[in-house]
Parts: structure tokens; C-alpha cells; sequence
């Protein structure tokens, strides 16, 4: 997000990597399938589901960590990839 402020000068905030990006990098893909609950294009472990949690937990709406993995667990199913234990 910029800032421009009437004196000329600005500020900027950087924000994580989308979480699909983090998902797609995680899983090892280029995209997700075409039709999310009747095609599965890949998994993802739960490790890198935690991880990018902790990452994206400054811009999720989430008040735990717990809470932040079910939001990624969320877009990693409508990617069309399911969670595995490891």
C-alpha cells in the first residue's frame, strides 16, 4: 500500500507473498485444478501448511494459529490439493 502525502513524500507497506503463490511454491506446482472438489492436482503436508500460516498470520484475519491454518487449509482445498500428515 503507498501513501502520498501533500509535502510530496510517501510511505509504502509491504505485504507476504499471496498464499496461493506460497501453496503453489510449497506443493511443487504451476497451477491448481480446473475443478477443485473433483479433481485432485497434488498435496501439500501439514509442516508447509503451519509454515505458511506463520508467515501470512501478520495479514490474516485469523486471532490464533490455529484458526491461520484453517484459512490456508481452506485455499489449499479449493486449489485442489489435499493436506497430508508429515
Amino acid at each position: 500500500m503507498i501513501t502520498i502525502y501533500s509535502d510530496r513524500t510517501f510511505s509504502f507497506i509491504t505485504k507476504t507473498p499471496p498464499a496461493t503463490f506460497l501453496i503453489k511454491r510449497a506443493a511443487k506446482l504451476a497451477k491448481g485444478a480446473h475443478t477443485p472438489k473433483k479433481e485432485v492436482v497434488g498435496s501439500i503436508t501439514r509442516s508447509s501448511v503451519k509454515e505458511i500460516a506463520q508467515l501470512k498470520m501478520a495479514d490474516l484475519n485469523a486471532k490464533n494459529l490455529e484458526g491461520a491454518i484453517r484459512i490456508i487449509e481452506g485455499s489449499v482445498r479449493s486449489m485442489g490439493l489435499e493436506v497430508v500428515e508429515g
